[in-house]
């Protein structure tokens, strides 16, 4: 079933992108400190739209960050979601994802594979490299290629300090074109954040595992918005291919997520956090 892979698919770029959670002081992010964290989030249906409508769907992701500017920032990611359509027997998708970036974002290796009702879907590995005239990418599965892409691009880990230094400074949108290894390792993206006001430390208190962490409890966070748009189909296009919503704080930690795939919307709610000790730069 098409939903499932396209679920695994778009997931590791949401997390990886919030956190998810989407990830300490590097050039491409200003002073920017990051946590190097283990999250845990429970996945539920929200809203479902179209003709056929999802049915439910209920899953878990689990997002493991850690690294520095020093050693770059390693991403280790899986999301396992049962989806039903209502059609039968429902679908199992399970996402598996590791990602590696320079921290000067001068170089990013990706690998991920969706396993559907446990057989082996979709498997991605390759690495990119900047250089003064663009970025190279070099694709060993599914099928060896190499291409180049513009200069002008974001990865990943990247992408998360632009979007907290554009918080800091005020500022409420925010562009930027972004490569992450997902899919087939071909596809880019052209991103629109939205950023809402701030929330000060100590407002609104957070009923899930982020509330209760002491450390977090100190810090402002900003209702973020970023809708993702197919670069080869964007000209003139308005609809989102995918979109994610959620509660990013200063160091990087995102919970209350919502990741809207345009046919149905899923809730994801912290039900653990683990904030280790970050490693200072040698």
């Amino acid at each position: 079933m098409k939903v499932g892979v396209r679920l695994g698919a778009i997931a590791a770029t949401a997390l990886a992108c919030v956190a998810l959670a989407l990830t300490p002081a590097e050039a491409a992010g200003g002073n920017i400190s990051l946590a190097s964290h283990r999250a845990v989030y429970d996945l539920k249906l929200v809203k479902a739209r179209g003709n056929r409508p999802i049915q439910s769907v209920r899953g878990r992701i689990l997002y493991d960050f850690s690294g520095n500017a020093c050693e770059g920032y390693a991403l280790q990611f899986r999301q396992v979601s049962e989806i039903d359509s209502g059609e039968g027997q429902p679908v199992l998708s399970d996402l598996r994802a590791t990602t590696w970036e320079e921290g000067e974002s001068k170089s990013f290796r990706f690998n991920s594979q969706n396993f559907t009702n446990s057989r082996p879907g979709d498997n991605v590995d390759g690495k990119a490299e900047r250089n003064a005239k663009g970025v190279r990418v070099s694709l060993a599965r599914p099928s060896r290629k190499a291409f180049e892409l513009p200069p002008k691009l974001s990865f990943p880990t990247q992408h998360m300090r632009q979007i907290i230094e554009a918080a800091q400074s005020g500022k409420s949108v925010f562009e930027v074109t972004v490569y992450d290894g997902s899919e087939t390792g071909e596809k880019v993206y052209e991103t629109l954040t939205v950023i809402g006001r701030p929330i000060e430390a100590g407002a609104n208190k957070p009923a899930d595992a982020a509330g209760a962490d002491a450390a977090l409890a100190g810090m402002r966070r900003w209702p973020v918005r970023i809708s993702y748009f197919d670069k080869a189909k964007s000209e003139g296009e308005a609809t989102p291919v995918y979109s994610i919503a959620f509660e990013l704080y200063e160091n990087g930690i995102s919970r209350n997520l919502s990741l809207d795939y345009n046919d149905f919307v899923i809730s994801g709610e912290m039900t653990t956090l683990e904030i280790r000790k970050q490693a200072p730069c040698k």
